[in-house]
């Protein structure tokens, strides 16, 4: 299968980029590289990407443009003709889109309108992007099920997420482009970015200095392990989207439509407090953080708890790793990678 994956260059989309080629796929990354945090660990995770290129012999094609430029996008579809397109490109936090939202119209809506157009124009067999479970906002019934509305999001970033989901529907019913929609609910590990929680927190507590807790320790996370979200998102994109016979436009189901469309949530359907978090991270480095304990940030939501049953009726998975074990693994890669 050749594939391209967008975003093959940040945490997510490496590690989908390279359990694709493990697996022996042809894959077509495309990534700006920008400074949103360290270019550094973008251009290693590049570099191991090739390296897993030439140990595996699967097809490994770099292009080094941004999605926002619409000549360029069709270029590279035009080029290397992708059979099907994982989408994982984004201007990613949720605090960020307080101070540059203009930078999420660029990379999450203007990008997103050309990955569309370009998966229309080239007949791309599946278009599988990335959501967020941001989207569910001030929503409060969980666990969060992608059959409730989600029309009251409490971040920019999590509005243009959700803009991407009405875009892929539309495509989908217009143009019978299958696009299947994941809501990604709090994903870390190994190579992950340094604005997240775990980075931030292993650093400091490292250096000796205190960490910022908001909201005093006590919202909830649904925190999800990368290799779980990349199986997620593999067996999801090998599915193609078909649409709901049973889809009844009296009562419109927000997962699924008579288009061939969908949505999921992939969680770990096991939300831990941000507290017992620290402690994992405390227990891997055997040491104990200082710990600034502050009130909840604004755009922040409380408690994020997916509901993973679709998901796993679908492809068959259901993401498992443990908290504990997956904040070793991630000290283990980050002792090593900064050599501490």
């Amino acid at each position: 299968m050749k594939i391209l994956v967008t975003g093959n260059a940040g945490f997510i989309g490496f590690h989908t980029a390279k359990r694709l080629l493990e697996r022996g796929d042809s894959v077509i990354g495309v990534d700006v590289v920008n400074d949103y945090y360290d270019p550094a660990i973008k251009e290693a995770r590049l570099k191991l990407l090739e390296e897993t290129a030439d140990r595996t012999g699967s097809e490994y094609v770099f292009v080094r443009e941004d999605l926002a430029d619409l000549a360029a996008v069709n270029a590279a579809f035009e080029a290397h003709r992708p059979e099907r397109v994982i989408h994982l490109a984004a201007q990613a936090g949720v605090r960020y889109s307080l101070e540059n939202p203009h930078a999420y119209v660029q990379s999450n809506l203007v990008a997103f309108t050309n990955i569309l157009e370009a998966c229309r124009h080239h007949q791309v067999e599946h278009l599988t992007y990335a959501s967020t479970s941001s989207v569910y906002g001030a929503n409060t019934r969980m666990p969060f099920s992608e059959h409730e509305g989600v029309n009251h999001p409490l971040q920019f970033y999590a509005a243009t997420k959700k803009a991407n989901e009405l875009m892929a529907h539309s495509y989908s019913h217009l143009f019978g482009l299958p696009t299947t929609g994941l809501r990604f609910f709090t994903v870390y590990g190994p190579w992950g970015r340094p604005d997240m929680a775990l980075f931030l927190f292993t650093k400091k507590t490292l250096d000796g200095e205190p960490i910022p807790v908001f909201n005093h320790g006590n919202h909830t996370r649904d925190f999800t392990y990368v290799d779980d979200i990349v199986e997620g998102v593999i067996r999801a994109s090998d599915d193609v989207a078909a649409p709901n016979p049973e889809w009844n436009s009296d009562a419109p189901d927000p997962a699924t439509s008579n288009a061939p469309y969908r949505i999921f949530n992939i969680g770990n359907n096991d939300p831990v407090k941000l507290s017992a978090y620290i402690e994992a991270i405390e227990q891997a480095l055997g040491k104990e953080a200082i710990k600034e304990l502050l009130p909840l940030q604004p755009g922040d939501v409380p408690d994020t708890y997916a509901d993973s049953s679709e998901l796993e009726r679908a492809v068959g998975y259901k993401p498992a790793t443990p908290v504990k074990e997956g904040v070793a693994n991630f000290v283990a890669w980050y002792r090593e990678f900064y050599g501490v």
